[in-house]
């Protein structure tokens, strides 16, 4: 999808420090104090116009969630609707999410979800989907011991690749669906694109995967 570029969207954002944090690595560790309290803290890898966030905030207010989103012109559609709306336990990055560890220290974060990532499908560009040893290697880095990853697609290539590659990293499974919505949980929140290929028909494949504990 072709993104529409936004020139305000940079300043829009910085001028809403509640919302926005601009220089994440000097909360590397105090996220806490940031929050102000010693709530869970889950972030989201690729977080888009924000409605998965959103509703996983309003389900559970005893939870920090952070909205990760690597375009400004994406990401300040989040803002937006916490400006709006506001949501104390909801913060916004623009990052890399190859440099995780330059933004939350080693058990820092308690779970990671994974929504809808680009499946980049050549096999030459495997090294770039979210679910890629290094990629898994930096999320274990910044997750507890037993900690989670929630993954969901509407890729069954994505989604078969992800199980062998969590799988050969050491990563085991604790929930597999090949058609969430057939029994959807209903503390499921849906996200823009779940939405949109669900009604279209498209099953929605979901896992919860975990590192095992290191000793």
């Amino acid at each position: 999808m072709r993104l529409r570029h936004k020139p305000w969207a940079k300043d829009y954002m910085q001028a809403q420090e509640h919302v926005f944090i601009s220089e994440p690595e000097t909360l590397k560790g105090k996220w806490n104090e940031e929050f102000g309290n010693e709530n869970p803290l889950y972030i989201e890898v690729g977080s888009g116009k924000g409605q998965f966030i959103f509703g996983m905030a309003t389900q559970f207010p005893d939870v920090n969630f952070i909205a990760i989103e690597l375009f400004e012109s994406v990401a300040v559609s989040i803002v937006q609707k916490l400006v709006e709306t506001p949501m104390p336990n909801v913060r916004v990055l623009t990052v890399d999410a190859k440099q995780l560890v330059d933004y939350f220290d080693a058990g820092e974060v308690d779970r990671i979800y994974l929504n809808f990532s680009d499946p980049w499908p050549k096999t030459r560009h495997a090294k770039r989907r979210l679910t890629y040893k290094t990629f898994l290697a930096t999320y274990e880095a910044v997750l507890p011991r037993g900690g989670e990853i929630h993954f969901k697609t509407d890729n069954r290539g994505l989604f078969e690749y992800s199980l062998e590659s969590m799988s050969q990293y050491g990563m085991y499974f604790t929930d597999i669906s090949l058609d969430l919505h057939v029994n959807e949980p209903a503390d499921n929140v849906r996200t823009e694109y779940e939405e949109r290929f669900s009604a279209m028909g498209q099953p929605i494949y979901r896992m919860e995967a975990a590192f095992r504990s290191k000793i």
